[in-house]
């Protein structure tokens, strides 16, 4: 039988974040295996901001064992980025053939992340979900951003104090987007509700729960 193998590669950090200002955004990839692999790296375009403004280079690379590798995002669009924008990247290493021919049983492992684009005259906030509006409408319960900031979160929610549990569409609200969920039947959101939510900060951890008030 052959040999069972993990081959990966391991990111910096958990989130890539990049300045408009800055022209570009950069991260560390470490091949953490014990042997030369490629590394694939190629960017995700979320259905909602599908525009594609970044360039990622280099797409592939040879990276040593043991070494690492800049990735660098170049940010090139056409217009004035004025919001917050969010992609995706995916990290793969695929592993060379072993030098005596031996077979061997690969595993590769994926690295995901959020990459995170700001323009340059947009402050750092450390709470972008409090700029999230709530309101009611009958069984419909909606959300929206009116603020320049992207929006992550878990997609589980409370209503309280009649702690109905609801589930957002996506875990993140774009700047100028609106969600809509419905109410179970026999749910009433009226005067003194509030939403609690479970934000994720710039960095992708978990923060505190926050409760936003609910316009009815």
């Amino acid at each position: 039988m052959g040999n069972t193998h993990a081959a990966g590669m391991l990111p910096e950090s958990s989130v890539i974040l990049i300045n408009v200002a800055e022209g570009e955004g950069v991260i560390n990839v470490t091949n953490t295996d014990d042997q030369a692999a490629l590394l694939y790296t190629s960017l995700e375009h979320l259905p909602d901001d599908p525009e594609q403004f970044l360039i990622v280079t280099p797409p592939v690379a040879r990276v040593e064992a043991g070494d690492k590798q800049l990735v660098r995002f170049i940010v090139q669009s056409e217009q004035p980025i004025t919001t917050q924008r969010l992609k995706r990247v995916s990290f793969e290493g695929i592993p060379q053939k072993a030098p005596d021919g031996s077979t061997k049983i690969t595993v590769t492992v994926r690295q995901n992340l959020p990459v995170l684009i700001t323009p340059a005259d947009l402050p750092a906030k450390s709470d972008p979900w409090a700029e999230l509006k709530w309101s009611v409408d009958g069984q419909t319960l909606t959300v929206k951003n009116d603020s320049r900031y992207v929006v992550r979160l878990n997609q589980q929610i409370i209503a309280l104090p009649a702690d109905i549990a609801l589930t957002l569409p996506q875990t993140h609200v774009l700047p100028g987007q609106t969600h809509h969920i419905e109410l179970p039947a026999n749910a009433r959101l009226g005067a003194g509700t509030s939403i609690r939510i479970f934000p994720v900060n710039t960095f992708g951890f978990a923060v505190d729960p926050f409760d936003a008030p609910l316009n009815t």
